[in-house]
């Protein structure tokens, strides 16, 4: 049986009393690339911030005590004055149990019990939400959701995730492993996607798919300004050197944009007719390219679909930008009554 996370106390408008709140909340980012802490009011307004590499190489002892110093730094900094912790971290992760159940880029992360780990180092009731999920909730209350009850998010990045919001609330599933968006599979002999299936929208649209056509591209023989760019290292190529390339008129570089907003659009189609959002919202990296994504994207909803689909459903930038996770966090931790571990 499924069950829903609650959504933002009035998800047609953030409910402004949340501002009156007089209380400082910590919010956690935890990435593959950087942990990212700020000290927030519930307005969103941020005290400060702390910041430091992700030392992923190093182990999962030394992420988490990254972790916890980064954090720590910031409560003490803000004067002890912070009466919670909320964590987007990347999934499957269980929000119930407060666990890590594996985390792809965090080598080593399998069932690491962040929520008590967190809260018997630091003394105060932490919240855990997957990162993709509440930057779902994050759009909606502070971002290019806002105003909507239905909503569909999606990060394409290194990877593809998600986020579903149904009648304004966050649809996870039974154990929190839910509206992974990127792992729906739309080619049934695709490539092979890191999650184990074949055809997986990550392994056909996001930025390591389209550094992968690049590189499969050039060592066919196709001719491209990519590989100068990349400075003839086929290793340096990334879906933003492919995405300069096409912004300099290179053919291939604009075919793999068109095949990667092609595949991307194929998985929005059935994210319509699965939930009925008035609102899409892409996020990550690889939507810096903008139109060369976008005009793909929409042109393949709209060939795919059937127009009462899609004419009262925007697709649209997201609007938080690297703030997400935070912000994702801050709407996660506004929405619940009572954090876990309280």
């Amino acid at each position: 049986m499924l069950y829903w996370l609650r959504g933002p106390v009035n998800a047609c408008g953030w409910d402004e009393r949340m501002n009156e709140r007089n209380e400082l909340i910590a919010l956690v980012d935890l990435g593959g690339s950087q942990i990212r802490v700020a000290i927030s009011r519930p307005s969103g307004e941020f005290v400060l911030r702390k910041a430091r590499p992700t030392p992923a190489r190093e182990g999962p002892e030394a992420i988490l005590r990254a972790l916890l110093a980064t954090t720590r730094e910031a409560i003490t900094a803000a004067g002890g004055q912070v009466s919670a912790i909320s964590v987007a971290a990347p999934g499957p992760l269980d929000p119930k149990r407060g666990v890590i159940v594996a985390a792809p880029n965090l080598a080593g992360w399998v069932n690491v019990p962040l929520v008590d780990i967190m809260k018997g180092e630091l003394g105060l009731p932490v919240l855990l939400g997957n990162d993709a999920n509440l930057a779902a909730l994050g759009e909606q209350a502070f971002g290019a959701a806002r105003g909507h009850k239905d909503v569909i998010y999606l990060t394409i990045s290194t990877g593809i995730g998600g986020g579903v919001i149904v009648d304004g609330k966050l649809l996870v599933g039974s154990h929190g492993y839910g509206a992974e968006l990127g792992h729906n599979s739309i080619m049934h002999d695709g490539p092979r996607c890191g999650c184990g299936n074949y055809g997986c929208i990550e392994a056909l649209a996001s930025g390591t798919a389209i550094a992968r056509m690049a590189r499969e591209a050039l060592e066919r023989g196709e001719r491209s300004i990519i590989a100068s760019i990349a400075e003839g290292d086929p290793s340096r190529i990334t879906a933003r050197v492919v995405a300069e390339a096409a912004q300099a008129g290179d053919a291939l570089a604009r075919e793999i944009y068109r095949q990667a907003g092609y595949y991307l659009g194929v998985g929005i189609v059935n994210f319509l007719y699965t939930f009925d959002p008035t609102v899409v919202v892409l996020g990550g990296g690889v939507t810096k390219a903008g139109p060369l994504l976008f005009d793909p994207v929409i042109e393949t909803v709209r060939k795919r679909a059937p127009q009462a689909y899609w004419e009262h459903c925007a697709i649209v930038p997201a609007a938080l930008g690297d703030d997400v996770g935070l912000m994702g966090a801050l709407a996660y931790y506004l929405s619940e009554s009572r954090p876990q571990g309280s």
